[in-house]
């Protein structure tokens, strides 16, 4: 029998995903490639332990941020059925290691997307649904994207997601690179910001780059699945109780508070 040369490595950022030590050392072993293919095939266990792929989160989309963490490309996870949370939901942050959220533009496919060679406009005839939506992450890193390659084995951080209300993408489609985002954290506004800050260009391009680059690994975005597109702002930390709104004109709202 060949030995999985990645095994241990899957072993010890499972362990971590429920509730372990986080295995820094494994930072310097791994390229990025062999870190997305353990967070994949982790996906196997966590639909072995009942739960469920529900999609997938493209992060790093913006270009400053690549930038200054010295990368050429955004990065992908996964999405399980169990942190699927419903909007305007309440939350007991101690329950969750070093909680925060983003703020982003989800998507729900009508047709399966498989790169490569897609453009945005292929990523764009496939959605069905557009939705505000919230990404609640928690840091288990002890060095918050000091480790990138043990980020992305560990799922980059992904803990649940929040979706407003859906609307037809037919009717969304000339909104979204144009569409605006306004923070609030107990009512109050904190930031403003638009599409142009996914990808440049907007969030269909995040669609696209997903469906090309899980290729590489023999996966597509299934029929059914949402897409978090990455966020239109810096992160945020859940660091005391309070409720939390991304409101997008002119999508709406996802909403959460936590106690």
């Amino acid at each position: 029998m060949t030995r999985d040369p990645l095994g241990q490595a899957k072993d010890d950022f499972w362990l971590a995903r429920n509730g372990g030590p986080f295995p820094a050392h494994w930072e310097d072993r791994l390229d990025q490639d062999q870190a997305h293919q353990i967070s994949l095939d982790l996906t196997a266990r966590h639909v072995d332990a009942g739960d469920e792929q529900a999609g997938w989160k493209v992060g790093l989309t913006g270009r400053a941020v690549r930038d200054q963490l010295g990368v050429s490309e955004p990065v992908f996870g996964v999405l399980f059925a169990s942190g699927r949370w419903p909007n305007d939901g309440t939350w007991t942050r101690a329950e969750y290691r070093k909680p925060g959220w983003e703020n982003e533009i989800a998507v729900t496919m009508a047709k399966r997307l498989q790169g490569p060679g897609l453009t945005d406009r292929d990523a764009l005839e496939a959605i069905a649904t557009v939705s505000p939506a919230l990404e609640i992450f928690e840091v288990r890193h002890p060095e918050p994207l000091a480790g990138l390659n043990a980020l992305a084995a560990d799922n980059w951080q992904q803990r649940a997601f929040v979706l407003g209300p859906e609307t037809p993408a037919v009717d969304a489609a000339s909104a979204l690179g144009s569409a605006t985002l306004e923070v609030f954290v107990d009512g109050k506004s904190q930031e403003t910001a638009d599409g142009r800050s996914v990808m440049e260009t907007g969030p269909v391009a995040s669609v696209a780059w997903l469906a090309n680059r899980l290729a590489a690994f023999g996966r597509a975005i299934e029929v059914g699945e949402v897409v978090l597109t990455g966020s239109f702002t810096r992160q945020y930390f859940v660091d005391r109780p309070m409720s939390i709104e991304a409101r997008f004109e002119p999508f709406g709202s996802a909403t959460a508070t936590f106690v």
